[in-house]
């Protein structure tokens, strides 16, 4: 991606670098991605663009606050970050796209923002919801791998990483994502409350390997939401499946939309 594929859009005083990618379908449908907690427009690499050819939908991303080149925050983040994201910035963000009909793709933190979003706010334009790899709960084994993460950053090379991303962003984005999981009152992060009144269908994608989560998340989502939901666990799949098993991710996804548009 060069300079010249990102914009940008004011969203809660805000400015927020996002790129659109494909052309408008006949039927106004239209993809937002939702990314991880360490994630940005350009982290993507080229998913959006293999979506947006693949489904014949037009994809728009965007970097949360504080993410890639949009405005920094101020750190500590809120524990209500995921909820604040999902009900003050998430609508902004998909009037500025300008989809008659949305479907959200959402990634790790991304899959939880589209989730409380879904089971908060009256959407009648909502169409449906992709969830990679999502949290609804907390887990031990994945504050573990968010500890490791931590050691990684401060003494391995992951900042050098993340910093090709996000810039002079970078301590903002990892510490605000690695502080508020890490936060002792965070333990209690439960979202499962907003699960019962999701309305539209999803489609749920999740990693045998994944080191972040287990597969009782999906499970429970399964338990509590009345809406059709379908279910993909890769093998030899880890916390990204767009990235670990990408052809496998992008033909669920593009059945599961068509399955949308009829």
């Amino acid at each position: 991606m060069s300079e010249d594929d990102f914009d940008c859009i004011e969203v809660a005083g805000e400015r927020l670098e996002c790129r659109r990618s494909g052309i408008g379908g006949g039927d106004g449908t239209g993809l937002i991605l939702l990314h991880e907690g360490l994630g940005s427009v350009s982290l993507w690499r080229d998913f959006p663009d293999r979506l947006a050819a693949a489904t014949g939908c037009p994809v728009f991303t965007y970097s949360r606050a504080g993410y890639g080149r949009s405005s920094p925050v101020e750190l500590p983040r809120p524990l209500s970050y995921m909820h604040d994201e999902a009900t003050d910035v998430l609508p902004g963000v998909m009037a500025a796209a300008g989809f008659r009909r949305t479907m959200l793709v959402g990634h790790s933190d991304g899959a939880s923002i589209a989730a409380i979003h879904a089971g908060s706010v009256a959407d009648k334009n909502l169409a449906g919801l992709v969830l990679m790899a999502p949290h609804f709960f907390t887990e031990e084994m994945g504050l573990q791998s968010i500890a490791v993460a931590r050691e990684a950053y401060e003494t391995g090379s992951l900042r050098e990483r993340l910093k090709r991303h996000h810039g002079a962003n970078v301590d903002v984005a990892f510490r605000g994502w690695n502080g508020a999981w890490l936060d002792p009152k965070f333990r209690d992060w439960d979202i499962t409350e907003y699960l019962p009144h999701i309305r539209v269908p999803a489609l749920l994608i999740q990693g045998e390997d994944d080191k972040y989560g287990t597969l009782d998340h999906i499970e429970t989502y399964g338990r509590l939401v009345a809406a059709p939901v379908e279910r993909l666990v890769l093998e030899r799949c880890g916390h990204s499946p767009q990235r670990d098993q990408p052809e496998a991710t992008l033909a669920a996804i593009v059945r599961f939309v068509e399955g949308l548009k009829t």
